[in-house]
């Protein structure tokens, strides 16, 4: 920690930590200026600013006065410290006849008209820090093609000892004209975007590495390590050999959105560094505690006593669940054989997105494309007639057994890709979270607190859904049609500066 900071839980191609990015999400009043993140050249960031430009790499010296906020810089007389990774990394070569955005045109307020949302309007400095984050951490531009949606929770719960219920998602749809929704089981994983080819000439010509890439829902590449990678790649490859996909939908190239588990690869930093300790730390004191005050008590029979004692041995308890529910989704990975890809989108193939598509032609041909294959899952879903009480009643029956298993929930969607309501988009997904897995989100002894957690506001995360929904779309239809990069990737940015956005991350 204290040689990189807070970090991300990846290694990048150098073999180095990658740092988290705070300076993104900070949005308090004070200036921070800070070092210690080498970076080409000092920029103001959200109110931040570092100014370690590498002098020792045969970068610049620099400083800033304050209070008039002026940079200073001197250039290094010479390298005295060869890095292990480049200051400055080298450019990677646009494809002729496709330049990127003009960047002075983005870090402006930025109005991006899509189909399914109308205009969605972004700040300036929300864009210039989403410009930051992409070319600072995220992969080569022109391999981000797409990053995900942001998934809004359901409204609160008011039933005893739940903070999310299914009820509440069906009802939503319900409210709102949706006569059939789809429910998913929700994969303890963490979200990936696989970009895959047919043919190393098919990679050539969209200018991605041979096979295809896999990146994270913020645009990094999510394995540090290019041959499993490339291993995980040749399932997927594989898996649409045997179903026919590449000539069912005449293409040589498939973008999937799924889930990659365990959860513990690419967050394996954060479960060493918060859910391990916090576990550990609460076990071990609590667990001494209660028993030291079931003596006292057994001696002196005082109810006070006899009381705490009970408190004490129901906060252990909720210790000890808290740490069942996050070992549930780390183990050990050694090989492509250890993973489990479960994709549930096929978003788009060659001169097609497919949200024209429900969701039950997504989820069949992905388990066709899955096929027998241990490491590629399908999804467990069910398809409810909102209508039918009874077909409500198992999908919730079938969410309790799935929560009481250890599953961390389930998504409720409408069994169309896209839902409108009188021409307005509604909520592409609702995710209901069990009560187990909420203790990794809230804490330990969250229970206990049940009616201040109720007070919580989902509102504007549903609003950044819908946005970052429809910007995603958006971005594809344009990708598909053709249309250049400076056309298409103003929308990948687009969600990125939306995920910059100052909201409860537990929601």
């Amino acid at each position: 920690f204290a040689l990189f900071g807070e970090t991300t839980g990846e290694i990048d191609a150098y073999g180095l930590p990658v740092r988290a990015d705070w300076a993104a999400s900070y949005r308090g009043r004070a200036a921070v200026v800070y070092g210690h993140t080498p970076t080409p050249t000092a920029e103001w960031v959200n109110g931040t600013l570092c100014v370690d430009t590498g002098c020792v790499f045969g970068g610049a010296l620099t400083a800033l006065r304050w209070p008039e906020r002026e940079i200073v810089s001197v250039p290094a007389a010479r390298v005295y410290c060869e890095p292990v990774r480049p200051l400055a990394p080298p450019a990677l070569p646009q494809q002729a006849g496709d330049p990127p955005p003009d960047v002075s045109e983005l870090i402006t307020r930025v109005r991006l008209e899509t189909r399914f949302a109308g205009v969605v309007a972004l700040e300036g400095a929300s864009m210039a820090t989403a410009i930051e984050v992409m070319s600072r951490f995220a992969a080569h531009p022109k391999h981000v093609l797409y990053l995900p949606p942001t998934m809004a929770p359901v409204e609160t719960s008011s039933r005893p000892g739940l903070l999310e219920h299914p009820d509440e998602a069906f009802a939503y749809y319900r409210s709102h004209g949706v006569p059939s929704v789809v429910c998913e089981e929700k994969h303890m994983g963490s979200r990936a975007v696989v970009w895959v080819t047919r043919s190393a000439e098919a990679s050539e010509r969209l200018g991605i590495p041979p096979g295809g890439v896999i990146l994270t829902r913020r645009g990094r590449r999510f394995f540090p390590n290019p041959a499993l990678e490339a291993q995980l790649l040749d399932r997927v490859r594989a898996g649409a050999d045997r179903a026919g996909t590449w000539d069912e939908l005449a293409t040589d190239w498939l973008l999937l959105d799924a889930e990659l588990m365990p959860w513990s690869v690419k967050a394996q930093d954060l479960l060493v560094a918060q859910y391990a300790p916090v576990g550990a730390a609460a076990t071990a004191s609590l667990g001494a505690a209660a028993a030291a005050m079931a003596r006292a008590a057994e001696r002196a029979s005082d109810p006070l006593a006899i009381e705490l004692a009970a408190s004490l041995s129901g906060r252990l308890s909720h210790a000890e669940a808290y740490q069942r529910a996050w070992r549930r989704y780390n183990w050990p990975v050694e090989g492509v054989d250890d993973l489990r890809l479960a994709p549930f989108h096929l978003l788009a193939s060659e001169g097609r997105v497919h949200h024209d598509q429900g969701h039950a032609w997504h989820l069949s041909r992905l388990a066709a494309l899955a096929g027998d294959d241990p490491v590629l899952q399908t999804t467990r879903h069910r398809f409810v007639d909102l209508a039918d009480d009874e077909a409500v009643a198992q999908a919730t029956a079938w969410w309790e057994d799935l929560t009481a298993s250890g599953g961390e929930g389930m998504v409720v969607k409408p069994s169309t890709f896209v839902a409108r309501e009188r021409g307005r988009l509604l909520q592409p997904a609702l995710k209901v979270r069990g009560p187990e897995y909420l203790r990794i989100i809230y804490g330990p002894e969250y229970l206990l607190h049940l009616d201040r957690l109720r007070k919580r506001g989902v509102a504007r995360k549903r609003q950044l859904a819908l946005r970052e929904f429809a910007l995603g779309l958006e971005g594809l239809e344009r990708f598909v049609a053709g249309e250049g990069m400076a056309r298409w990737h103003p929308c990948v940015l687009g969600v990125l500066a939306l995920e910059a956005e100052d909201v409860d991350p537990r929601l």
